[in-house]
């Protein structure tokens, strides 16, 4: 059976061919396959489990559908969905991972993470990414009214979208030495992430040992996905309208 990963979709309501692409990608891979994980940024903004719109239920049914098939869906918080939430999961039937995640694939141990963590030379958004992942921040978000909610999520895009405009390119990958220390710490030869929007495979050295890093698409011209059939991992794309 097939395992499949994703991240950074981005589903927003502005960007309709993003979610037909999501659609069909269900449909025509993730059917068939025996798990589907997406690491975080699966929306473009999440202000908690409560909001509604077509767009989200029609998100909702398609997940729901899958997971009904058999197909086992999970899910890791993302810099823009970070507060998707246990209700969500259980309503279309998957679950919530931390971040970062351990799992066995291909016969190695392989660390998931979103990968904004790993970002550690933008020090302003990792004091941000601090914050807004407290318990405590996340509470009082959430105990504001809906519409206020989506007011100050559109706020914070907004300025989100201003800061990275007039940042260095390189101060919002990762940086290597994050990256060596996280597969050293969880005893890892294999990392996966997103965030970056900068896919690739990377061969690396940890503890004299030779490790990968492989970094996930987004969803903006086309699909990204990695795939694990009979051991073997690949990096695969293609456009929205070639599936």
């Amino acid at each position: 059976m097939t395992t499949l990963f994703i991240s950074d979709l981005h589903l927003d309501e502005t960007r309709p061919d993003i979610t037909r692409a999501f659609f069909e990608f269900l449909q025509n891979k993730a059917a068939n396959a025996e798990s589907l994980y997406i690491l975080g940024d699966f929306f473009e903004g999440w202000v908690g489990d409560d909001d509604s719109s077509p767009l989200i239920e029609s998100i909702k049914s398609a997940l729901k559908d899958l997971t009904q098939r058999g197909v086992s869906l999970y899910f890791m918080h993302g810099n823009r969905d970070f507060m998707l939430g246990d209700a969500f999961c259980a309503d279309v039937g998957g679950k919530l991972l931390a971040d970062p995640t351990i799992i066995s694939l291909a016969g190695e141990q392989t660390l998931l993470m979103h990968g904004d963590g790993l970002c550690t030379d933008d020090q302003e958004y990792m004091k941000f990414r601090s914050m807004i992942r407290s318990p405590a921040w996340q509470q009082a978000a959430l105990s504001k009214p809906l519409e206020e909610r989506r007011a100050i999520a559109k706020q914070m895009r907004m300025a989100s979208n201003e800061a990275n405009s007039n940042k260095a390119e390189d101060i919002m990958d990762v940086n290597a030495d994050a990256v060596i220390d996280a597969l050293s710490r969880h005893r890892c030869k294999r990392l996966i992430h997103g965030h970056t929007h900068r896919p690739n495979r990377h061969t690396l050295v940890v503890n004299n040992e030779t490790a990968e890093r492989i970094v996930l698409g987004d969803w903006d011209s086309k699909i990204w996905y990695l795939t694990d059939e009979n051991n073997a991992l690949t990096l695969r794309s293609s456009p929205f309208s070639d599936q």
